[in-house]
């Protein structure tokens, strides 16, 4: 007899838990995200950019002690973007990821991605 009151004590255990997420996790039209949003970590790499018009390139540095990888992300006008090979790098090492617009009217902007 005891066992149906323990499974709807747990029932409403588990509403009000839910009940009390909803809030934290839905940000309210007009109402300030960031108090919601969670910080995203910080790039983990030292990277540079540049192009020659049509190529883009990341130039990247893993200054931490962790195996991460990249790549390069090109934004291409009145054209597809174009994203780079992924480059793996170990602590301390550096790499290039490079990417080409392959037609419109060539690169608009040069960022990375790391993964």
């Amino acid at each position: 007899m005891n066992k149906p009151r323990r499974v709807t004590r747990l029932v409403l255990k588990l509403a009000a838990v839910a009940a009390a997420m909803v809030p934290a996790l839905a940000v309210a039209p007009g109402a300030s995200a960031t108090q919601q949003e969670v910080a995203a970590p910080p790039n983990v790499l030292t990277c540079t950019t540049d192009t020659d018009g049509y190529w883009g390139h990341a130039h990247c540095t893993n200054n931490t002690g962790v195996v991460t990888a990249f790549r390069v992300k090109v934004v291409c006008g009145e054209w597809p973007d174009a994203r780079g090979d992924w480059k793996t790098l170990n602590p301390g090492a550096s790499d290039v990821s490079s990417a080409r617009c392959m037609g419109g009217t060539g690169v608009g902007s040069v960022n990375w991605e790391e993964g």
